[in-house]
């Protein structure tokens, strides 16, 4: 049986975007919904939460240290000088969702309808200095995005489609030549994370399992989790092994007791070290 255990105990209304910073050695998450930041050091089990004035769909770590959010009305940057919008754009009924930061620092952030209409989300890429390209503008919920070890591919999840989706990487570092890795049969893949050996590993929510395919698209391991709504994963830890899943309680009548906690799977594989935000 897969030695699936509780990382750290929470009731997250919508727990998301499990990032390891390697800088400062922590697991960074949110509870989108709950419009809080947390943080987690599994060496002294110190853990910190921060409250945002809007629901945040992503946080990552800054190469300068703080931390790079992507809120309702925009992404905005935490720093030694408190707070500041990098790109403020209020669009009624939206909502920041998944962001990940490229092998270039620049960070890649979606959006979605809080009605999940179709075509009401984006997924975006900001440089460093604020200057921003809309990459994908027919999306309904944007939610896993990452790149092969060597960068040339990316993987991306707009959920109701039920597709993981694998584009190449032109030399603008802009994807291309859009197609299917893997489709979920059971429900609707979310977050995911990269391997070291190019493997994605991809949360299933109301699949309760998070799925590993290999870079071909053959399924060739499924981690059955205790909870319905799993949402996102990521490698974390000292050596980058121990696999950190958030989990969600929204929608569910009678929540598992875990539902809303951020479970680990200690060595499930090897990770690889994610970039910073570089502004």
């Amino acid at each position: 049986m897969t030695p699936i255990e509780v990382a750290v105990h929470a009731e997250a209304a919508l727990g998301e975007g499990p990032t390891w910073d390697t800088a400062e050695q922590r697991l960074i998450w949110v509870d989108i919904l709950g419009s809080r930041v947390h943080t987690y050091d599994p060496a002294s089990g110190r853990r910190t939460v921060m409250v945002t004035e809007q629901h945040v769909g992503a946080a990552k770590p800054r190469a300068g240290g703080g931390l790079v959010v992507n809120l309702r009305d925009g992404v905005g940057l935490y720093g030694p000088e408190g707070f500041r919008w990098l790109h403020r754009e209020v669009v009624p009924g939206r909502r920041a969702n998944d962001a990940a930061v490229a092998p270039d620092g620049t960070l890649w952030a979606g959006t979605m309808r809080y009605d999940e209409a179709p075509g009401g989300g984006t997924l975006s890429r900001f440089a460093p200095d604020g200057t921003v390209g809309v990459v994908l503008d027919d999306v309904a919920v944007s939610n896993g995005t990452g790149w092969s070890p060597d960068g040339r591919l990316m993987y991306y999840v707009d959920s109701p489609t039920r597709r993981i989706d694998v584009f190449d990487v032109d030399e603008d570092q802009l994807p291309v030549n859009r197609r299917t890795l893997a489709t979920a049969e059971e429900g609707f893949p979310d977050g995911l994370t990269v391997d070291a050996d190019g493997c994605v590993w991809v949360a299933l929510w109301d699949g309760g399992a998070v799925r590993r395919y290999t870079p071909s698209g053959e399924l060739d391991r499924v981690v059955e989790l205790p909870v319905p709504r799993p949402t996102a994963c990521a490698f974390g830890g000292a050596d980058l092994t121990d696999l950190y899943i958030t989990t969600a309680r929204t929608g569910l009548e009678a929540p598992h007791p875990m539902s809303g906690s951020v479970l680990v799977f200690p060595g499930a594989g090897k990770g690889l070290p994610q970039p910073a935000f570089a502004g």
